[in-house]
């Protein structure tokens, strides 16, 4: 099956360079690209693309107000976006990912490893490179109280359920929570969709999100 992919970012050479790498493999269709955040939105909402690789920094609207439009457009609800930036600072990892992102990368990646994140992302995957993940807890470590509203979501989860969401907090896969709750990855999985139902995550990263704002999952001290 084709990953049909969107392109948004203010540099032509940047897109140029993303659509030469993708489309070095017939799995990829470069199907837009986007110069801004308001080009992003619109060309998202002609296209439906599988996948968004969306720039930070953008003329007019910057790419975490695009990526919330995309986000939370119904309409666009099989969507997925891959935040590329040149940055890793804690404001752009948490702005993205409450925005809705479903990953979050830096643009000093290799080839390789930007086709395969695309791929991972478009299989309903949270994708966080390393750097990144360690200053999201670092960011959440010192963010103010959780928000009280949250307690209503976390109730409505079943104790297996907190459990699962834990793990995916943590980092682990569904072959991982299995593994370590002697379940089947499939009923890991059923788990895993039941509890994104129940909170309203749209996808895995924004269970991580959850996880750590709800506490279910804290943050390392020091």
């Amino acid at each position: 099956m084709t990953i049909r992919v969107l392109l948004a970012d203010d540099q032509a050479l940047i897109r140029a360079g993303f659509r030469s790498i993708l489309e070095r493999d017939n799995s990829f269709e470069v199907v837009a690209e986007a110069a801004d955040g308001h080009e992003a939105v619109a060309a998202a909402r002609r296209t439906r693309p599988d996948v968004v690789l969306m720039d930070i920094r953008m003329p007019r609207l910057d790419g975490l107000a695009a990526t919330e439009a995309i986000c939370a457009d119904s309409r666009l609800a099989g969507v997925h976006v891959i935040v590329v930036t040149t940055y890793e600072l804690d404001e752009y990892v948490y702005g993205a990912l409450r925005a809705g992102a479903s990953g979050f990368l830096l643009k000093d990646l290799e080839p390789d490893d930007l086709r395969k994140a695309v791929r991972t992302v478009s299989e309903g995957h949270a994708l966080l490179a390393p750097a990144v993940t360690r200053r999201l807890i670092e960011a959440f470590a010192t963010r103010p109280a959780r928000n009280p509203a949250l307690a209503a979501k976390l109730a409505q989860l079943t104790e297996r359920e907190r459990e699962i969401v834990t793990l995916v907090g943590s980092g682990l896969g569904n072959d991982d929570i299995a593994a370590r709750l002697v379940i089947s990855p499939l009923t890991a999985k059923t788990h895993v969709s039941r509890a994104m139902a129940k909170v309203d995550a749209r996808d895995r990263a924004q269970l991580v999100v959850f996880a750590y704002e709800s506490g279910l999952v804290t943050p390392p001290v020091g």
